[in-house]
């Protein structure tokens, strides 16, 4: 991925489209039953990218998954197909969580680290090379971040 210029992507009927323009910070599956439920399979797949590179090209999303404060995560849903393109953390992290499997090109975003894993499916294997139970410290993040940008 160092040759990375940008990746579009949208929802499945076509009316969200967005672009991505810079490379992801980490790759990630999520075991958490939230997002089974959300994604209807045995994880999510997403990848982070700085908040700023997330750009939509067309259409609007419409709020949806945990909406009850309790999550300050905002999951960006098409209004029209209900597919969930991408995660809004508070902004003080910086990133963005853009579904992977959203994007036109998911090639070569393979999940690095898979968190949640006490609640995974007892069959779903993601081959990711780091894995916790939780979601990992904060203080492990800059580290995988590191290791993961030394990869691509």
């Amino acid at each position: 991925m160092s040759d990375f210029t940008s990746r579009e992507g949208g929802c499945r009927c076509g009316r969200v489209r967005f672009r991505i323009t810079a490379p992801p910070l980490i790759s990630m599956a999520c075991h958490c039953r939230g997002c089974q439920r959300m994604t209807a399979s045995a994880f999510s797949l997403s990848i982070a990218v700085p908040a700023g590179a997330l750009e939509i090209l067309a259409g609007e999303t419409v709020a949806g998954g945990a909406q009850d404060g309790r999550v300050p995560y905002h999951h960006h849903h098409c209004g029209w197909c209900k597919s969930w393109l991408y995660t809004q953390p508070p902004a003080e992290m910086g990133f963005v969580n853009v579904r992977t499997t959203m994007l036109d090109d998911p090639s070569g975003l393979d999940p690095f680290v898979e968190t949640q894993t006490a609640e995974k499916l007892t069959w779903a294997q993601t081959g990711a090379p780091h894995s916790f139970e939780r979601f990992p410290p904060m203080d492990a993040f800059g580290p995988l971040v590191a290791e993961y940008q030394a990869r691509i």
